[in-house]
This record gives C-alpha cells, structure tokens and sequence, in this order.
C-alpha cells in the first residue's frame, strides 16, 4: 500500500484518505484483476487507500499508476433488507451525471460476492476537499466561506430536486406514489430489527414513541422527483478554493425517486445551527465540530431552499423529524454491528449513547 498522498498542486491535504483500517481488508488480487478486465485503459502499478471517515459502507481509493478509482461495498456482517444497494448506486451514477454533473459517473458494477464478498460498484474519483469540521485551508481566507459553504451545499440540493427523473432515464427508479407510507414502514421495520440491541428499555420506549407519531403524522406529498436520500454537507465535495458550488456529491445507495422533502429534513436534521445553544437537544449534528463553519441557520436553509422551489413547506418540522429518526435508526444499526461483533470500528461502539437524546429531540420537532 501506499501512503496517502497530496492533491494536485498539494494545495490541500488528502487527510480524508488512509491506508486501510485493520479488519476492512479485500481479496485484493482478485479485485485488482476483476478491475483491470473490467474497465478500459488500466495500466501501472495497482495499490489501495481507504477513504476512512465514512461510518457505514467501504469505500476504497484504487490506483492503478496515476489513475484513481472508488471501489464501494457494503459494510460486513448482517445488512438491513434494501440498505447498502451498490446495484442501485450504480444505476443512478451510470445515469444522473447526465443530467446532474455533481453526481460522478459509474464505470462498472460487481454483483459476483466470491470477487470481494459482497457486490461492489466502482466509479470515477474527483480530485476536491469534503467540508467536515473546519473550512478547507484553501477557503480559509475568503470572506464569510462558511457560510457560503452551507448556501451552495443547499443549492446543490434544490437543483438535483429540479432534475427529470425521466430526463436520465431515472422515471422508473422508484415508485412514487405511496412513497412516504412505504419509507415510514421499511424505518419501523428497521428498527424492529435491531431493537433487541437498544441501549436500554427506556431508549426502546422513547424511540417507538417516536415511531408512532411519525406513522400518525404522515404529510401529503406535493411533488415527486429524485431523493438522495442521505444529502448533507459532509457528503458534498468542493473544488480547493471555490466555497460556492458543489462539485460532487457522494453516497447514492439509497437514492430513488419520491417526495423530494425528505431530503431537505434530512439535511436540517444533520445541519449545526449557531442559533441554538450547542449543548442543547435541538444541536444535535452528524459531526462534532461543526458549529465553528457558522454555516446559515437552519431557518435560512429552509428559505434559501423556499426561494428555489415552489413548494409550500409549512410541514417541514415533520420532515426534519423523520430525518432525525432514521438518524436515530441508522445510529442502533450501527452499534448493533458493533455488540454482535461484526465490525471492529471503535466509533461503532459509541454510537448507542446518541440514540436516546437523539429521539428526544424527534419528539421535540413533533410537538412544534
């Protein structure tokens, strides 16, 4: 393996890439020859970096010389019926960027387990800085950059809702109408599936609580088109120096066609909010730390929003709600993998203690 290198220029540190974490090794021959049959123009010496910071799916950097690629595959162990669909991924990457140039292309997909163990998709790999606790170094000096960051990641979002499905050949990719019924019920099922593992009955209690109101409260769709379905800053790439466009987003295993304002609750419901004390239940964030961005409020993200969209969003505490409780969700998933010994990720182990204040604060969006 090699060490983890510098971007072009070496105006940025490639901090968001690592020798591979113990315990998350591949064949690597029989992928290094799976790719080298499969993609066209390989040639040089093959070696493997991790792309470290993401908590669910593998994801890898292969280089073959001086050429980059992104292998991804499902996490190890027990998955969650339709989590984790490189296939899907691939179909919406072979696709979108089409219509969306943030979206990298898709170059092959994988669905033989004995190659690496599970099915895996790789992609083109784009040269750029993720926004995680602090403004990228390249951005540091310009003017307000955080909060210029958080405008062009919100308009990055309302200009994939404004994309055809059927333009990129996407129309068929989910089922619309029933969508937000559908979503409800397969979290619910989720949930049911690891709440043996919950840290406590009063965790338990407080999360089906959330469930149940969630299920009650269930708003009319207004317009389908495409859901990323996991959109937040952290999943958002930069070019160095450029604080006011997205230039690529990552995670699309989950993406489908639906109520487009789930992705907007999600993306509040990971959003840092200087408006709101940040020991307070209201903060919670995916990623310590960012608060320091001072990224627009989260009333300014819904009017931003509001400003590229005709859509009346007066239910959107439900949203962010329902966005917090696959939060909450996907948090038990995680420190499930981690009870049953499935992953030896020491992050995993930590994620139980968010579940419950994590539901409180669903429980808080719900009562308005």
């Amino acid at each position: 393996m090699t060490p983890a290198a510098t971007s072009a220029g070496g105006a940025e540190p490639r901090e968001d890439i690592a020798p591979v974490r113990a315990g998350e090794e591949l064949d690597w021959s029989a992928l290094e020859a799976h790719l080298r049959a499969g993609v066209e123009g390989l040639s040089g010496e093959f070696s493997v970096l991790q792309f470290p910071r993401g908590s669910a799916n593998l994801t890898y950097c292969v280089s073959f010389g001086d050429r980059r690629l992104v292998v991804r595959r499902p996490p190890f162990g027990k998955i969650a019926p339709g989590a984790h669909d490189m296939g899907r991924e691939y179909r919406v990457l072979a696709r979108l960027h089409e219509r969306y140039d943030r979206a990298p292309r898709a170059l092959l997909y994988c669905a033989d387990e004995s190659v690496i163990g599970a099915p895996f998709l790789v992609s083109e790999y784009r040269d750029g800085v993720v926004v995680w606790d602090s403004v990228p170094a390249s951005m540091a000096h310009l003017n307000a950059a955080g909060f210029r960051i958080g405008l062009a990641v919100i308009d990055g979002l309302a200009d994939l809702h404004a994309v055809d499905p059927e333009s990129c050949g996407l129309a068929d990719l989910g089922r619309p109408d029933g969508y937000l019924g559908r979503q409800v019920h397969g979290w619910s099922s989720r949930w049911d599936a690891v709440a043996a593992h919950a840290p406590s009955r009063e965790t338990a209690r407080i999360v089906e609580e959330v469930g149940r109101r969630i299920r009650a409260e269930i708003p009319r769709s207004q317009r389908a088109g495409i859901v990323h379905n996991d959109y937040k800053v952290d999943n958002c790439q930069f070019a160095p120096g450029d604080p006011d466009r997205v230039k690529s987003v990552f995670d699309w295993d989950m993406a489908t066609t639906g109520d487009v304002l789930v992705d907007l609750g999600t993306l509040l419901n990971y959003w840092p909010d200087r408006t709101v004390e940040p020991d307070s239940d209201a903060a919670f964030i995916a990623v310590p730390g960012m608060h320091g961005l001072d990224l627009p409020s989260r009333a300014e993200v819904v009017e931003r929003y509001a400003a590229n969209s005709d859509l009346d969003l007066t239910r959107i505490s439900w949203y962010e709600a329902f966005g917090c409780w696959k939060t909450v969700v996907i948090l038990q998933q995680l420190y499930a993998r981690f009870v049953r010994g499935e992953t030896t990720d020491p992050r995993m182990g930590m994620r139980g203690a968010l579940v419950e204040p994590l539901a409180r604060r669903a429980l808080g969006l719900l009562a308005g």
